[in-house]
């Protein structure tokens, strides 16, 4: 079996951006499942920023996870990994220094594309904990990612959030990103078909999008014919494998089944409610 090698990947990541073909990408979290995906012909992996903070502290995604930690687990998934990897680098663990720092340690890793988001991260005293950095800034960010990177062929996506923004600001923003030089644009919070048409009618690059199972977002023909290269749908394996594990243990030790779904078992064991309350009791964070 021919193995390629890490920069063989992000040149294949690149051609498959330039086809007009949209790959649901397959949550990978760990060396095996990476190797899974990429045996079972997922044309690209993606390493979730939430699934990293459940892996690596059994947290929810509250930005507690450190760049030094995520390109930990990023560089074991990079080491053996035949597909290209997508990694969620949230904002770039900081400013636009840190997010030149997250590039270069995110390039070693062997990854092929890292997202970068213009989310305020992490929460900030009395904001929500989807508020955005203003649009200079997370331009300034880019351009310092862009100019971090060694191989050109690593590529950077610029995301940003549908939910928290208006149609023109969201078109705003995405204009200034595609300007700034990302390879690609990546969007959370599309509504459907129609939503993603207008707000993405300027756009030349390839699309990514955050689409968590949303069933107005399923046709990957009639995305593809809108710029959509890359839906992602969620982590349903990683969680698929906390189920089987709270369920082999159960019947080792002779409890009786719960109804607990995979999501609830993740909800539990990562304290979400300790957090939350934390979040509101010493952050004034307003959900």
């Amino acid at each position: 079996m021919s193995i390629q090698s890490q920069h063989q990947l992000r040149v294949q990541f690149r051609e498959l951006m330039k086809g007009d073909t949209c790959f649901d990408a397959g949550s990978v979290f760990d060396p095996m499942s990476a190797r899974i995906a990429g045996d079972l012909g997922f044309e690209v992996g993606i390493l979730g920023g939430s699934v990293a903070a459940l892996q690596v502290l059994a947290a929810p995604d509250f930005a507690l996870v450190t760049m030094s930690e995520f390109v930990e687990q990023a560089t074991r998934i990079g080491r053996v990994a035949q597909l290209p990897v997508i990694a969620d680098a949230d904002h770039g663990y900081g400013n636009a220094l840190n997010a030149m720092r997250t590039v270069t340690e995110l390039e070693r890793s062997g990854i092929s594309m890292m997202t970068l988001e213009d989310t305020l991260l992490p929460a900030q005293y009395g904001h929500k904990s989807t508020d955005l950095i203003g649009t200079d800034e997370m331009v300034g960010k880019l351009r310092a990612a862009i100019e971090a990177r060694i191989d050109p062929d690593f590529s950077i996506f610029a995301r940003t959030n549908a939910n928290v923004l208006d149609d023109d600001q969201l078109i705003e923003r995405i204009k200034r990103y595609q300007a700034a030089g990302a390879d690609g644009i990546c969007i959370v919070g599309i509504r459907d078909v129609e939503h993603l048409e207008r707000v993405t009618a300027d756009v030349k690059l390839p699309i990514m999008l955050i689409a968590y199972g949303n069933p107005k977002l399923r046709d990957l023909d009639r995305l593809a014919s809108l710029g959509v290269r890359i839906v992602v749908n969620g982590h349903a394996a990683y969680f698929a494998s906390i189920k089987a594990t709270y369920d082999m243990l159960r019947e080792q030790r002779g409890i009786k089944a719960s109804d607990l779904s995979a999501s609830e078992l993740s909800s539990k064991y990562s304290t979400l409610e300790e957090y939350r309350i934390w979040a509101r009791e010493y952050m004034d964070v307003k959900e």
